[in-house]
């Protein structure tokens, strides 16, 4: 959740930090600023909305100087408005601050300061901040020593950009559970949330730690921990290219995503297997072992990456006869969850910054658990502290409903059961054979799938009046109908609910009319006829029913009014399949209705805060 970039070094800071919030638009935000620093004044522009607007704000009153910082923010404290927006002065604005995060106990500084006279403009806890710097400043404090003395008293999470008038050759940068790197250029150095802010000048950069604050000016960079020492960090290297954080022709993320999917799943599958078939995952130390000592595990997700971790769940208890709790990030530390060191934590997250997840990692660890992060963000918090780190391999995902990330964590679900099975001796060499050959041939089964959009845009067509839509299937089935759901209500903005079939005479079907759209997913063929049942209930009360099945299952067609067929696989195979036609159905009801298919309203692509 929001965007922080920051600029220092020769070029003119504000297209530098333009470019940066625009490459950060898919964190989610509701309003835009920029601070710059020039003959020893902190002038600021900003506003409620698009980056747009800044721009246009901009061309009316332009900002120069080569050292600035920028942000997008998401509306915590206070509403969307101008005087909420970011950058934030102090009074006498000899210091700016962006600030993405929460602090906890900001009210307790805002009287305090209050009491010495300070006034303040905004509704937000980041204001209070800039105030407590400018306080300790003007106390007679070095620029650097007010930082840390701040950091020192609030509570809660943060990355934060500082300026200061009285330095126009440096900033300052620090972070604690907010995600924040220090890009490396010539002559040039940059702070940003998220690496493809700072892509087109820099692939360098400084990861900070918790409680790390960067000095940085345009030729040098320091680092210093919470005690004041100063840190010797090997410069990390980011393998994305710019192109990858493009639309490259597409008219969305989204779509492009989608369509990246075949490549994703096959970087995936690549060099996983060795010749007998053996699944070998780098950064995997779980060996037969490891697992004897394991009697319990936690998968732990939020949002897309839960569902990934509900199939995970699935197939880890039917095909390794492990027990499994599948928990959601933001549920799981409250209730006081039976974790040891015979533990395994599995927690599941594109970024490898959710807060919820980050929290729940760290809780496991501090009760002795091992942790296994799948991540898609080389080098996030989740890949660094894990015990042991699968990466997804997705590349970007800029779009903030999750398409091509969801489906490397399915296959990374895949990969991991296998590999569980094989290490406990689960499952022998010939069905790791027949799974394998079924799995090379998902990335040209997605393809063909793919290749039906006109199918899925007459499906939208006929159903874009549609005001109440239920997701309805059993076992995996049902799990990838959650997703469906999911992204209907992410994009479209429509009233969508999954539910077990089995569960629909238990309530939910008192909500069936005659204008209700039920989607049923029926590619587990061994609950085909359990789920037909369910499906014909709902028809004989006036709902229409779009099915999912597997090719060559005509059977279905006497129950639906219509059916998508997605190619013939292996059972385990079948949710990554099935999903892909909710992807596109979602995306292009989404866009029948007039949306802004990559920034959903109210929505934030790295959800950093609880």
């Amino acid at each position: 959740m929001c965007g922080v970039v920051g600029y220092i070094g020769g070029r003119d800071a504000v297209p530098v930090l333009i470019n940066g919030l625009t490459k950060l638009e898919y964190r989610g935000y509701d309003s835009a600023g920029v601070a710059v620093l020039n003959d020893g004044r902190i002038n600021i522009c900003k506003t409620k909305g698009r980056i747009q607007n800044l721009q246009d704000k901009l061309l009316v009153n332009p900002l120069q100087g080569h050292v600035g910082i920028g942000h997008t923010r998401w509306a915590t404290h206070g509403v969307p408005s101008d005087e909420n927006a970011h950058p934030h002065p102090s009074g006498d604005r000899k210091i700016a601050v962006v600030h993405n995060g929460i602090i906890e106990n900001y009210m307790e500084f805002k009287e305090e300061l209050e009491a010495k006279g300070y006034k303040f403009l905004s509704e937000t806890d980041t204001e209070t901040v800039a105030n407590l710097i400018d306080d300790y400043y003007r106390s007679g404090m070095d620029i650097l020593d007010a930082v840390f003395k701040v950091l020192d008293r609030i509570e809660g999470s943060y990355a934060l950009g500082v300026l200061c008038s009285d330095f126009p050759d440096q900033l300052i940068a620090a972070r604690k559970d907010s995600p924040l790197v220090v890009g490396i250029g010539d002559g040039e150095n940059f702070i940003a949330s998220d690496m493809p802010a700072i892509l087109n000048y820099t692939k360098n950069v400084y990861l900070l730690d918790d409680k790390e604050v960067a000095l940085i000016k345009a030729d040098s960079v320091k680092i210093f921990d919470a005690d004041r020492n100063e840190v010797k960090k090997d410069v990390f290297t980011f393998d994305w290219d710019i192109e990858a954080a493009e639309k490259n022709g597409y008219d969305h993320f989204m779509l492009k995503e989608i369509f990246e999917q075949p490549k994703v799943v096959k970087d995936n599958l690549s060099r996983r297997f060795d010749s007998n078939g053996k699944v070998t995952l780098d950064g995997i130390k779980l060996g037969k072992e490891e697992l004897a000592n394991i009697n319990r595990i936690y998968i732990c997700a939020c949002g897309t990456a839960y569902y990934a971790g509900l199939i995970g769940k699935y197939l880890i208890e039917r095909m390794v006869r492990i027990p499994v709790n599948s928990e959601m990030a933001s549920e799981f530390r409250y209730k006081e969850p039976l974790i040891d060191d015979k533990t395994l934590m599995i927690v599941v997250s594109q970024s490898g910054e959710t807060a919820d997840t980050l929290a729940a990692m760290r809780l496991a660890k501090e009760k002795g658990a091992r942790v296994m992060g799948i991540v898609n963000a080389v080098g996030s918090s989740i890949a660094r502290e894990a015990d042991d780190v699968l990466y997804t391999l997705a590349g970007p995902e800029i779009a903030v409903a999750s398409t091509k990330a969801f489906s490397a964590q399915v296959v990374a679900m895949y990969l991991l059961t296998i590999h569980l099975a094989q290490e406990l001796g689960k499952m022998d060499e010939k069905t790791t054979m027949e799974i394998k050959g079924y799995m090379e041939e998902l990335p040209s089964l997605v393809n063909n799938i793919l290749a039906k959009v006109p199918v899925i845009q007459r499906l939208t067509q006929k159903y874009i009046g549609s005001k109440n839509v239920f997701y309805i299937g059993r076992g995996l089935d049902y799990i990838v109908g959650m997703e469906g759901s999911l992204k209907l209500k992410e994009i479209a903005y429509l009233h969508s609910e999954p539910y077990a079939a089995g569960e629909l005479k238990h309530g939910p079907i008192a909500l069936i009319e005659d204008t209700t759209l039920v989607v049923g997913i029926v590619t587990q063929e061994e609950l085909f006829e359990k789920t037909v049942s369910n499906i014909r209930e709902v028809k004989a009360r006036g709902a229409r029913v779009l099915a999912i099945a597997m090719e060559g299952n005509k059977e279905i067609e006497k129950y639906a009014d219509d059916v998508f067929y997605i190619p013939r696989t292996h059972w385990m195979l079948a949710p990554l399949l099935a999903n892909i036609p909710q992807q596109l159905f979602a995306y292009y009801m989404a866009l029948g209705l007039g949306n802004d298919v990559d920034k959903p309203r109210n929505l934030a692509k790295s959800v950093t805060v609880e």
